[in-house]
């Protein structure tokens, strides 16, 4: 297993068994930057979106690889038969989308190679690795992408078993486990909280600014509890319109926020970069707008999109995400216990993989080994003269001629033959008799 850097403790985390003989098969490499390693100006720079996808797969110059693109992460997924050597040039491929020389994007982007890649794509996909653990949008976000990939001509048996068993895992996390709920939750607090101040909402109007996928979690909610009208703006126009088209609603742009926030009952932040994009001022000017009308103001983002300072403010209602946990969950301790057993199944299927993905391995060899036997078998039959004792007597000799021969030469003088004669007893069962 190689990890590199950006690579997290959880990431390089070691399953059990022997991952050297994957040496010899294609070999999983992500290389990526997410909202832990890059900030939100960087991550805008490197995002791909849906009508890009084909030109930058082709790009890549890879035969089987597929580019997870969202508001959290720009990662690229491949299998390939030297991840070391192909891992930089990704690096450099980012760099230059980024428009950063590849030495600037040290601790940005990260490498992982092996286990620590397969770990990460299974985690990513389950929804284990995102900003708020459990989000229901990330599954549906790998498979668009991979779709996209498959659509370029850029998939594969071995990208497509990859993903598959992703797919598989997350699953099984989100059946098994409790990860799901936390989300859903806090969308559903989020919705009950905008009808108890504003009452019926199909009157009502919202604004979501930023892209982030806890923000699109409550304003799918807010469009199901039937809002009149939603707005989305965004500091980067092609996420904000890609989003708008997901939620079949209008795109603002982001220079015009101060007249959407005027206009918006309920609004929901889901920038994350580090840097408010609502202050007080403009809340207090966007109620005098309103002549006092109140606005709901949810902040997904961590950290935070909006001042504290608003939560003074007469006419605006301020809720971040843990105020809406606390008002839908338990909290803290009951999401660290979901995703620690959702890091348990993640591990058990990452181990089944690698189980599944040796045995397709020995498959060639397995039936040159069938076909091998098969013909000394009807050279037998056809030699015997239909004497049954004597075409399993020939057959027997035969098939332990060359095997025999080796042995005995392995034996006298090369160094090989303890483990040879281990693996043969192996092969064979022959401990157990």
């Amino acid at each position: 297993m190689t990890v590199l850097a950006g690579s997290s403790p959880r990431n390089a985390m070691t399953a059990p068994g022997d991952w050297g003989i994957w040496a010899k098969a294609m070999r999983t490499l992500v290389v990526g930057a997410n909202h832990r390693t890059a900030p939100l100006s960087v991550r805008d720079t490197l995002f791909v979106d849906d009508l890009s996808q084909p030109e930058f797969l082709k790009e890549l110059a890879l035969p089987q690889a597929v580019a997870i693109s969202t508001c959290d992460r720009v990662e690229i997924w491949t299998v390939c038969d030297d991840p070391e050597t192909i891992g930089p040039g990704l690096v450099e491929h980012l760099a230059r989308r980024g428009g950063l020389p590849s030495e600037a994007m040290t601790g940005l982007l990260y490498t992982l190679i092996d286990e620590a890649a397969i770990r990460h794509c299974f985690a990513v996909t389950a929804s284990l690795d995102s900003h708020v653990i459990g989000e229901p949008q990330v599954l549906g976000q790998v498979k668009a992408c991979h779709r996209l990939s498959r659509d370029s001509g850029r998939s594969g048996p071995e990208l497509d078993g990859l993903l598959a068993a992703a797919y598989a895992s997350a699953k099984r996390v989100r059946t098994e486990t409790p990860v799901a709920e936390r989300p859903v939750s806090i969308a559903s607090a989020a919705v009950q909280l905008a009808r108890d101040l504003h009452g019926d909402l199909s009157s009502s109007s919202a604004l979501l600014v930023g892209a982030g996928d806890m923000g699109e979690l409550v304003a799918d909610h807010l469009l199901a509890a039937g809002i009149s009208r939603l707005v989305v703006s965004a500091p980067r126009i092609s996420r904000a319109e890609a989003l708008a088209e997901r939620l079949k609603c209008h795109a603002a742009p982001f220079e015009r926020l101060s007249d959407s926030l005027a206009e918006a009952d309920i609004v929901v932040t889901a920038v994350g970069g580090r840097q408010t994009v609502l202050s007080s001022e403009q809340v207090t000017s966007a109620l005098r707008a309103r002549r006092r009308k109140p606005i709901f103001l949810v902040d997904t983002a961590m950290p935070g999109d909006i001042e504290p300072a608003v939560n003074r403010i007469d006419g605006a209602f301020l809720y971040d995400l843990n105020d809406l946990e606390r008002l839908a969950m338990e909290g803290r301790a009951s999401r660290e216990q979901a995703a620690a057993s959702g890091f348990a199944i993640i591990d058990e299927m990452v181990e089944e993989y690698r189980r599944q993905k040796a045995g397709r391995i020995a498959v060639p060899s397995i039936v040159l080994l069938r076909e091998h036997f098969e013909k000394l078998r009807l050279q037998a039959i056809s030699e015997s003269g239909g004497d049954a004792e004597k075409a399993t007597r020939l057959l027997v000799n035969r098939l332990l001629h060359d095997p025999s021969e080796t042995m005995k030469s392995m034996a006298g003088a090369d160094p090989r033959w303890p483990a040879a004669e281990e693996l043969l007893k192996k092969l064979f069962r022959l401990e157990d008799k």
